[in-house]
């Protein structure tokens, strides 16, 4: 998830404590979520209760790799081996169509919201350090014009919104947001 804000970048410069970052924006002196004693994290299967089973087994791998790229966190397995847990389920996905061509009356673009439960859990004191219980993540896909020729782009899309949600998750954690 990315912020876009209308104030040039100029402007940015000038305000107290804020540093522009590329296609997004950093409050300065904002720590982490994660206290300093933890120093391995678990990431669990996520629960899925949708028809996309594929996203239960793509998101969990893409945050422990997220986690491992961009921290110096160690990811294990075991839970109980861990500093903190980060647990999450699926709790819904809908498909709808964008744009449509106006002869077949087909659906050319098509997007996706799915809605995400996560929460980071300090394991030794159960202290939630990261809850959002209905994080939306939303992605647009283009549909084949021709039925002969199709290549169903849902499964790609669906690697592109775990990678985007591994980003936005693992950003949440490191600038407290």
């Amino acid at each position: 998830m990315r912020f876009v804000w209308s104030v040039p970048i100029a402007a940015c410069a000038l305000l107290p404590g804020v540093t522009w970052i590329g296609c997004g924006y950093h409050v300065g002196d904002q720590g982490s979520l994660i206290p300093p004693t933890v120093k391995t994290i678990a990431v669990t299967s996520f629960q899925n209760v949708t028809t996309r089973y594929q996203l239960g087994k793509l998101l969990p791998e893409d945050i422990a790799r997220e986690f491992l790229t961009r921290t110096g966190y160690k990811v294990v397995s075991d839970p109980a081996k861990a500093d903190a847990v980060l647990s999450g389920a699926v709790a819904n996905f809908v498909y709808y169509p964008i744009t449509f061509d106006t002869v077949t009356g087909r659906a050319t673009s098509a997007g996706v919201v799915v809605t995400l439960r996560l929460t980071l859990t300090e394991r030794a004191t159960g202290k939630l350090l990261l809850n959002r219980p209905a994080a939306e993540f939303r992605e647009r896909y283009e549909v084949s014009e021709n039925p002969q020729q199709y290549f169903d782009e849902s499964g790609t899309a669906m690697i592109r919104l775990s990678r985007d949600v591994a980003d936005s998750v693992v950003t949440q954690v490191l600038q407290a947001f």
